[in-house]
């Protein structure tokens, strides 16, 4: 089956749909930092326009929708200005193309601040623009963790099919997948250029930051300074209502790009190319998680 993917960054999302079964045909992401990386990894091409400046007609039909309209509106760390923010009414955009095009089903994915309290009003006005669409809709929120990411990480996944058919989601796999899953097998060096250096600012500072081998990681970040510590790192202790501290500063150290991709379910041969460090954070950080990514269609996949 053909798919259009929107917002697609690096390709997280679009892997584990290809990795189901599923073609890409077209894929959109105006974030031109990421078009090579993109390009290194899938047979599209990345199409880097603003979504708005992309007429309905120039995007090929499909059998399906996919895509993460940016999350940043929603999300509960920032201001939550959610449909009245630029970035968040690309909500309608997502909306637009699926209604011009009318493929057989979509998906979009976000963050857990979408079903806040606060985005009740936007949130349910998406859900109904999509039902009016002709789409029955399903939503849930999932955390990768179930379904075999060594991580942490709470997302709404929203699918919507045609022919009054609902989705089912997949259920949670047996079998749970921690830190030493993933990473046990990479010799752990402190000076890796690929890890990010610097200082722990105060908002880093405010919890704590390290989970142990035995443990799925906190959730991967957008960010080289925000990233977690590795769990060979020091510990951290609390000292104070959210302020707290390494037992041993001098071997506090971030996971590397690399670990994070792993983190992330990213096979070892996906190539991450971007002329900063940050950036590649940035990258790996924004994606859907390979696995999860790959969870969810195969259950759409059977169904349809």
């Amino acid at each position: 089956m053909r798919l259009v993917s929107l917002f697609s960054g690096c390709g997280g999302l679009d892997t584990g749909f290809e990795n189901a079964g599923f073609f890409i045909s077209f894929a959109n992401d105006c974030e031109s930092s990421v078009a090579t990386t993109y390009g290194l990894n899938h047979r599209c091409v990345l199409n880097t326009a603003k979504i708005q400046d992309i007429p309905s007609y120039e995007i090929p039909d499909s059998d399906g929708i996919i895509g993460g309209p940016p999350c940043q509106s929603w999300s509960t760390a920032g201001e939550m200005r959610g449909i009245k923010d630029e970035r968040g009414q690309l909500f309608n955009q997502y909306i637009r193309v699926l209604k011009d095009k009318s493929p057989r089903f979509f998906v979009a994915e976000n963050v857990a601040g979408i079903l806040s309290k606060h985005h009740g009003d936007a949130f349910n006005d998406i859900i109904n623009q999509f039902e009016k669409l002709g789409y029955t809709v399903a939503y849930k929120l999932l955390n990768a963790a179930d379904y075999g990411v060594p991580q942490d990480r709470k997302r709404v996944i929203i699918v919507g099919m045609k022919d009054k058919q609902l989705f089912s989601f997949p259920h949670n796999i047996p079998v749970s997948f921690v830190l030493k899953d993933a990473l046990k097998d990479l010799p752990v060096n402190i000076d890796d250029p690929l890890r990010w250096k610097g200082s722990y600012s105060p908002i880093y500072m405010a919890r704590n930051r390290r989970r142990t081998w035995n443990q799925p990681s906190f959730t991967i970040m957008a960010s080289g300074r925000q990233t977690p510590l590795h769990p060979d790192s020091s510990p951290m202790h609390k000292v104070d209502t959210d302020v707290w501290e390494f037992d041993n500063p001098s071997k506090a150290f971030r996971l590397s790009t690399h670990e994070c991709a792993r983190i992330q379910t990213f096979r070892d041969s996906f190539k991450f190319k971007s002329t900063t460090l940050d950036n590649v954070y940035k990258m790996i950080g924004n994606a859907v998680p390979v696995r999860f990514a790959e969870a969810i269609a195969i259950a759409l996949r059977d169904q349809l």
